[in-house]
């Protein structure tokens, strides 16, 4: 009885032992977590851009459809102005 005692320790000190050694390895539990975190920040990343991505095409269609947008867009973006038009620049005013 005594034999079958310290044999069962003796298994459990080895498994802790290796169940250590596993978690402190670089290729075992510390690399599992960094690769879980890894993954869940690309996952993030990869929706971000998905949203994005779907913004730009509403964008587009908008662009393409409505005349108003496309108006929007060129004042904004390129700075155009229609004949006749005023344009106040207050950049840079005291």
């Amino acid at each position: 009885m005594m034999r079958r005692q310290q044999v069962l320790w003796a298994s459990v000190l080895i498994a802790l032992l290796l169940a250590a050694a596993s978690a402190m390895a670089e290729g075992g539990f510390r690399r599992y977590v960094r690769l879980s975190q890894d993954v869940k920040s690309l996952k993030e990343r990869n929706q971000r851009l998905s949203d994005d991505n779907a913004r730009m095409r509403r964008e587009v269609e908008a662009l393409r459809d409505d005349p108003r947008a496309l108006e929007r867009a060129a004042r904004e973006e390129l700075g155009l102005v229609k004949p006749g038009e005023i344009v106040f620049s207050l950049e840079g005013a005291p």
